[in-house]
């Protein structure tokens, strides 16, 4: 006879969810607008920072990740490290070209 695993569901409250939309468009937003500023290198930096943002905002509430258990978090974590050490290398072979 098999244990049956519980598994815990969590729903999130629309009001939470709307509100995580509205501040996804408000980033969206913030990031049309760094890159017309013209500040040259720097906006693709902001634009990586603001689009990081609104990747945990998704990881957080779209995705429930803020109410799993730890470990499932720190393999998250460990994962989104490494795609990110894998981006920079990319942008350091185009930086000394």
């Amino acid at each position: 006879m098999m244990a049956e695993g519980k598994e815990a569901v969590h729903i999130v409250s629309g009001r939470i969810l709307v509100r995580t939309w509205l501040c996804l468009l408000v980033l969206t937003a913030l990031t049309i607008w760094v890159s017309t500023m013209g500040l040259g290198a720097f906006s693709t930096f902001a634009a990586i920072f603001i689009a990081s943002i609104k990747a945990i905002l998704v990881l957080l509430f779209f995705m429930h990740l803020k109410y799993e258990p730890p470990l499932f978090i720190i393999t998250s974590l460990i994962t989104v490290m490494t795609l990110t050490v894998i981006i920079l290398m990319t942008f350091s072979d185009v930086w000394f070209r």
